[in-house]
């Protein structure tokens, strides 16, 4: 059985090298992101208050899958 992912939505605070991000979400709450392969691909190009959709695993709260920039 596969692990089932928390979808959460934030908005990047700051683009760091390598393609990680830190994002704020909701809740105040900041969590350092990456972004997924399809969007790596695709060359989707993420800046500071990009809101975006992420997926995290419930057991590390801290780090976070981005995969899917919201308009």
């Amino acid at each position: 059985m596969k692990e089932s992912h928390v979808e959460v939505e934030g908005v990047v605070q700051t683009v760091l090298p390598g393609t990680m991000f830190r994002v704020e979400l909701a809740n105040k709450h900041q969590v350092l992101a990456t972004i997924s392969g399809k969007m790596r691909k695709r060359f989707v190009r993420l800046t500071a208050g990009d809101r975006v959709k992420m997926e995290m695993s419930p057991y590390d709260l801290d780090k976070a899958r981005i995969v899917w920039r919201i308009q």
